[in-house]
């Protein structure tokens, strides 16, 4: 009972008795779970205080779950009252925010002197801030999470020591994905569930993949991205396929790839999941720019119906104007997410996008039990003394349940680690920087590695 109440008073959060650091965490919802109950136990050690902070002031208090190192807030950033006070209290401020509010976080955390980390691409605007951060001593540490972030670092980690050991990367190609687990939902033609935003799903893509393939410059529009994919084969795992993502180019210079003849970057699919997902964006289901009419009346079937001629049932439509067979693989995934079913949409309003993801939600929501997967692989090709060689390597990682996913931990681990580092004065960037140099990643992965977040490596 003493050895209690000494651990609780030194958790204590009064003003007289105020932990060593603060570590805030904004946003708590399911993927956060990880990263907070790594930081929680990071707590106990270093007697530091882990603020949680969210819109929902239950979800908040459920990550806590009363932990005596722990504490849940009711916060908004767009609180011009509140907002400012609860970021200059903290030490570390993590966002887990939707990636459009990472630039008013960063924002206020400059004014207050703290430093940011979030998982989210480096977008336009947070770039902006990287002078200010610079002359104030700040880091702003972005792409920290899996995708981005496991892989830049993993990346890298192999490319210096290529370069070290006097090779000369050639190519470089990596594709990651977040899956389901074979055991889980066997009867799923798509392999796949939604293990991150659903939103993000349905609108990935959207936009021109931009690579370099053999010395070539390469634009793929989105009308044709789902038809342009690069087998993977993962082994003891199997055949998947991998499609490019975003803007793999800007990662050239990033990299230090400047003659590189090949350089691409993408997401991974299990096989066939993306010439099923290439009729839905064919057929506009993924459109995000306008509102449909009579959504609130509107069936799973009114819904394809509404972006077919209407001259022929919905599937014998589909299969002429995309050369599928009606017992393909394709109108199987299509059958098996209820698009052709009466049931109700459900929604007041929507655009085609925002419909879609509501109706693939009542089947791609992870259930109870169900465990993710992720899959990520790498394969770089360099001249080393006039030979071509090549390696390859993959990490995987398997969910424990819907809730404490892969993508939780890979996503949040990094964080979490990221965090620890920073608050122990062992990382010394300053500015808009991502997780590519040494000071970054050899710590992180070498902790990640004793959670069993590692690459393997085979080479030809």
């Amino acid at each position: 009972m003493k050895l209690y109440l000494y651990f609780l008073l030194n958790c204590c959060f009064s003003d007289s008795m105020r932990m060593h650091k603060n570590i805030l965490v904004l946003g708590a919802g399911r993927s956060a779970s990880v990263l907070i109950s790594y930081l929680l136990k990071q707590a106990e050690q270093y007697a530091w205080k882990i603020t949680v902070a969210d819109v929902a002031l239950q979800q908040a208090q459920a990550q806590v779950s009363n932990h005596p190192c722990g504490e849940a807030l009711l916060f908004s950033i767009h609180d011009a009252t509140n907002a400012p006070g609860v970021i200059a209290q903290a030490d570390v401020v993590i966002s887990l925010l939707p990636a459009h509010l990472h630039p008013l976080v960063a924002s206020l955390c400059l004014t207050a002197g703290k430093p940011l980390l979030t998982a989210s691409y480096v977008s336009d605007e947070m770039k902006l801030f990287d002078t200010e951060a610079r002359q104030k001593n700040i880091l702003l540490l972005n792409e920290c999470g899996l995708d981005p972030g496991i892989d830049h670092m993993s990346a890298m980690q192999v490319m210096d020591r290529i370069r070290q050991a006097g090779g000369e990367l050639t190519s470089f190609e990596s594709f990651t994905g977040g899956l389901i687990a074979p055991e889980t939902d066997p009867l799923n033609p798509w392999r796949y569930k939604f293990t991150w935003n659903p939103r993000n799903v349905v609108m990935a893509g959207q936009g021109t993949a931009k690579f370099i393939q053999d010395n070539h410059f390469k634009y793929v529009p989105y009308q044709q991205l789902f038809l342009r994919t690069t087998p993977v084969h993962v082994p003891g795992f199997g055949d998947y396929e991998g499609y490019a993502n975003r803007d793999s180019l800007k990662y050239q210079r990033t990299y230090q790839l400047e003659n590189i003849q090949t350089l691409v970057r993408g997401t991974l699919r299990n096989k066939g999941f993306c010439s099923a997902w290439n009729v839905l964006v064919q057929l506009g289901c993924c459109d995000d720019s306008y509102k449909m009419e009579n959504v609130n009346t509107m069936t799973h079937a009114g819904f394809v119906q509404s972006f077919l001629s209407g001259l022929h049932p919905a599937v014998e439509e589909i299969c002429q104007r995309f050369q599928v067979l009606p017992d393909g693989e394709e109108i199987k995934r299509l059958v098996w997410s209820g698009l052709f079913s009466e049931e109700p949409v459900g929604l007041d309003a929507g655009t085609p996008a925002q419909v879609l993801e509501h109706i693939l939600n009542k089947r791609w929501r992870l259930s109870p039990g169900d465990k993710d997967f992720i899959v990520m692989w790498h394969r770089f090709k360099y001249l080393q003394k006039g030979k071509v060689k090549q390696v390859e390597a993959y990490l995987t990682a398997t969910g424990s349940n819907e809730v404490q996913t892969a993508m939780a931990q890979t996503v949040g681990l990094p964080l979490g680690i990221a965090a620890k580092l920073l608050v122990q004065g062992k990382l010394k960037a300053t500015g808009v920087v991502i997780p590519v140099t040494p000071e970054f990643y050899e710590p992180i992965l070498a902790e990640l590695a004793t959670f069993g977040i590692a690459l393997k490596e085979t080479e030809a």
